[in-house]
């Protein structure tokens, strides 16, 4: 074989090589026998987070005052670091309705799937709500969020629209193959939320999340203000789309946005194998 082929199959290969990975990954995240670990998956890990998130006002209501807005805000960001650590390879973590439809908008997650994501997110903010309201009882509104004194619900739309382009463009951002981050990128995440509620959480709560807003306006059965928490979240993760699109073109985030579940179960299910045909 002459130089200019072994070049020539070399250039194809490098071509080939992503575009082979990309399929790969579609195609193990359509199996449907492993869609309930997903789905369970988002339901335990938007839990984790609101537990966190909401309890705040709830804690600082029993124990007199003993939670402080640094210590608040910082939760949050510290349990989404983890887990996106420790699961989020499973269903790519989430978490966020205006994250899985980011996701679907720029083309590294199926459509098809946002609504059982959404969902399982709304289930799992709701579960932690009602735990709170059975060990406390409703107080400290169970966390909720709304604009805060002197704010108008116009201000606290505007200001989540913000926090969540900012938010969305962060986890886009990090999913991209360009920047090769891998698991790191669940420190840019974790230090954006945190970041964020620190200067932002007396406007509005700094919620970027209607999952996250959902279960305590349930519990309570008040929708007063839910619609500021859809459309200021909804909004900024479409803008941050159109910046994705802008600094880096179409999408490179799909094993991010979609995890790679039926890898990790195969290497499980071969492991014993391999290790009873080493003795």
């Amino acid at each position: 074989m002459s130089s200019q082929e072994v070049s020539r199959n070399q250039k194809e290969h490098s071509v080939l090589t992503p575009l082979a990975s990309l399929e790969f990954t579609r195609r193990n995240f359509d199996n449907p026998a492993l869609e309930w670990r997903r789905l369970f998956s988002e339901v335990l890990g938007t839990f984790l987070l609101v537990i966190v998130a909401a309890s705040r006002k709830t804690i600082n209501a029993v124990s007199n005052g003993q939670i402080s807005r640094a210590a608040a805000v910082t939760a949050p960001g510290l349990m989404v670091l983890a887990v996106i650590l420790f699961m989020g390879a499973v269903s790519g973590a989430h978490l966020n309705p205006a994250v899985s439809i980011a996701f679907a908008v720029r083309g590294d997650f199926p459509w098809r799937r946002v609504p059982g994501y959404i969902i399982a997110q709304l289930v799992g903010a709701t579960l932690a709500c009602l735990l709170l309201a059975a060990l406390f009882g409703k107080v400290g509104l169970l966390g909720a969020t709304e604009p805060g004194p002197g704010i108008n619900d116009w201000q606290a739309l505007i200001m989540e629209f913000v926090l969540t382009a900012g938010l969305v463009s962060t986890i886009l951002g990090t999913a991209s193959r360009a920047q090769n981050l891998g698991p790191i990128s669940a420190f840019g995440v974790g230090a954006y939320i945190i970041l964020a509620g620190l200067w932002a959480s007396p406007i509005s709560g700094a919620s970027m999340n209607p999952a996250r807003s959902f279960g305590p306006d349930l519990v309570l059965l008040d929708f007063s203000h839910y619609w500021v928490y859809i459309v200021g979240p909804i909004a900024g993760g479409l803008l941050a789309v159109g910046i994705a699109y802008i600094l880096r073109g179409r999408g490179t985030g799909i094993q991010a946005a979609q995890g790679r579940l039926e890898e990790i179960v195969a290497e499980n299910t071969e492991q014993p194998r391999g290790s009873a045909d080493n003795k």
